[in-house]
């Protein structure tokens, strides 16, 4: 049977980052609040978690499993090449509402989906989210919602889509952007986003020193 946290006082929150952590490492799923929507997560190495978390959702390995982290050491261990943009992007935007595709560290013994060798990694804006990253490590981590529905913005709305399918939900109130992060893939022969959301086309261009316009112009893909 799923529990809710309530993480809006401090015991509530300390018993709710337990449960998560403990259901985490025992390869359940849990909904965690992120700044830009709540978010349904499984340890990032577990891959029996992992593809529970895609039934949950009703989604298949073509549409892959980003990755959630509370650090910013912790990138080195999981990218292949740590490029100038990508060092730009997680110094200016991180953490915060946006997403990074790069290529992932080969040797890495987790199948996130179909990713070719790719992995979109983000540092959320959300101080329960990193006291529980902190922890538990990276995370797989999508939007708490069935795929093609709308994100949740509270735990009871992920809760009304995900039911029992998640063993812990940590609860912190409504989510303080609502909207899902921008994502801008480096992992071609130059940065394109693919999804426009939380942080502006206009901003991420500025901070690479490339025009928003050449950032999109294979047009973003809208989605959760």
């Amino acid at each position: 049977m799923a529990q809710t946290y309530d993480c809006s006082e401090d015991e509530g929150r300390e018993s709710g980052v337990a449960a998560a952590l403990s259901a985490v490492k025992a390869g359940r799923l849990i909904v965690t609040p992120t700044d830009t929507v709540y978010g349904i997560g499984a340890d990032a190495f577990d891959n029996d978690a992992v593809a529970a978390l895609l039934r949950a959702k009703h989604r298949g390995p073509d549409m892959p499993v980003p990755v959630l982290i509370g650090s910013w050491d912790t990138v080195a261990g999981l990218v292949r090449d740590y490029s100038e943009p990508l060092r730009l992007l997680t110094e200016a935007f991180w953490p915060g509402g946006l997403t990074i595709v790069t290529h992932q560290a080969p040797s890495l013994p987790w199948n996130l989906g179909d990713t070719r060798g790719t992995v979109a990694l983000r540092m959320p804006l959300h101080p329960l989210a990193i006291e529980l990253l902190q922890q538990t490590g990276p995370m797989a981590v999508s939007s708490a919602n069935i795929s093609g529905s709308p994100a949740a913005l509270t735990a009871e709305a992920a809760r009304e889509q995900l039911g029992d399918s998640v063993s812990v939900y940590l609860d912190a109130g409504e989510a303080s952007i609502g909207t899902a992060s921008t994502i801008v893939d480096l992992s071609g022969h130059r940065p394109r986003i693919l999804r426009d959301g939380a942080i502006s086309a206009d901003r991420v261009g500025e901070v690479l020193g490339i025009s928003s316009a050449a950032l999109l112009d294979d047009g973003a893909a809208q989605g959760h």
